[in-house]
């Protein structure tokens, strides 16, 4: 939804508001940096690069899972156990899939709704936009201004699949996969990539019935994980049976995350990931805005529907069509052509 002119407020009571802790001004900023009015998005880059001595404090913690883990009732549960040791958490949701209704993710705050009602906890669901670079970038600038918030955690849940858990990966320092015991080949639908992203694995719902599933899936997981070559940080991938019911593996899981930084800290990654992070993030804002303003192009846009015919048909090749584009956006190097 984006901000009327009369309800934008200035830069300074927005950086004022947000350094104070003020919720409401904080989500109003976020708002703000999701609009997609021009004057809207100016303002919300000004407030960011105002802020921006006062971000990088918290720790990031990716979250994804297969459905059916149970990936909300966990992080309510790791955010319960984390604002009851005193620390600030605001959780993010990112949700390309939502991408249909081009809303935010309905009933974030229903799916864990003690938590939302914790003074210490904050839960924002990112609106997908046009694509999953709009879903990240607008992720990671609300990162920033809930660490400029006082937040000290913060909790990213990728709600699509495919490429949000690549996304997620790239803007935090611990990624978190949440896995089911009992589906039978306990590989069987997680990507090997996924995989190898993960930090650490827990594998919920590790209770009851499932207790015993839950125990023999992590021996299968530990052997699995010995055969991926290590990481060149040193960090060898853990995993947990967790239970949210019965608030289980919670308290080691945040004893894990709070090693891996200091591990990561000590071997200079830490640093290192967050500074080629901002790198990527630079460079993926550059990609995302020259495709918005080459596809919004008039020319651009007018031929585009008849030559993607024309590729499908097959009466064009995909170079050629590309070739077309380009020289109507203007002077650029041909694809087809070898580059120095």
């Amino acid at each position: 939804m984006a901000h009327g002119r009369g309800s934008r407020l200035s830069a300074a009571e927005y950086t004022e508001g947000i350094r104070a802790g003020n919720r409401l001004v904080l989500s109003r900023a976020i708002t703000l940096l999701e609009s997609q009015l021009n004057p809207d998005r100016e303002l919300a880059q000004e407030v960011i690069r105002v802020l921006l001595p006062q971000t990088g404090n918290s720790i990031r913690v990716g979250i994804t899972g297969v459905p059916g883990v149970g990936k909300s009732t966990f992080i309510e549960a790791l955010g319960k156990h984390l604002t009851a040791l005193g620390k600030r958490v605001a959780v993010l949701a990112v949700d390309p899939s939502s991408q249909r209704s081009k809303g935010s993710i309905l009933g974030d705050k229903t799916r864990m709704e003690t938590l939302s009602h914790d003074p210490l906890a904050y839960i924002r669901p990112s609106p997908a936009g046009d694509s999953l670079g709009g879903v990240g970038r607008k992720t990671r600038e609300t990162t920033l201004l809930c660490e400029a918030a006082g937040f000290e955690v913060i909790l990213i849940e990728t709600v699509g699949v495919g490429q949000s858990e690549t996304a997620v990966r790239g803007m935090v320092d611990f990624f978190l996969l949440l896995v089911l015991a009992g589906a039978g080949d306990e590989l069987q639908g997680i990507k090997r990539g996924i995989v190898e992203m993960a930090d650490v694995l827990v594998i919920t719902k590790a209770d009851g019935d499932n207790a015993q599933r839950a125990a023999i899936a992590r021996a299968e997981y530990q052997n699995a994980l010995h055969l991926f070559p290590p990481a060149e940080t040193g960090w060898q991938p853990a995993v947990l049976t967790g239970s949210a019911l019965e608030n289980r593996g919670i308290s080691e899981l945040w004893q894990l995350i709070e090693q891996h930084r200091t591990v990561m800290r000590r071997n200079g990654y830490f640093d290192v990931n967050r500074q080629n992070q901002q790198l990527d993030w630079m460079h993926q804002t550059i990609r995302h805005a020259l495709q918005a303003h080459f596809y919004a192009h008039p020319s651009v846009k007018s031929a585009l529907g008849p030559l993607e015919a024309d590729v499908k048909a097959g009466r064009v090749a995909a170079t050629g069509a590309a070739s077309r584009l380009l020289a109507l956006y203007g002077p650029v190097p041909d694809p087809s052509e070898p580059q120095d």
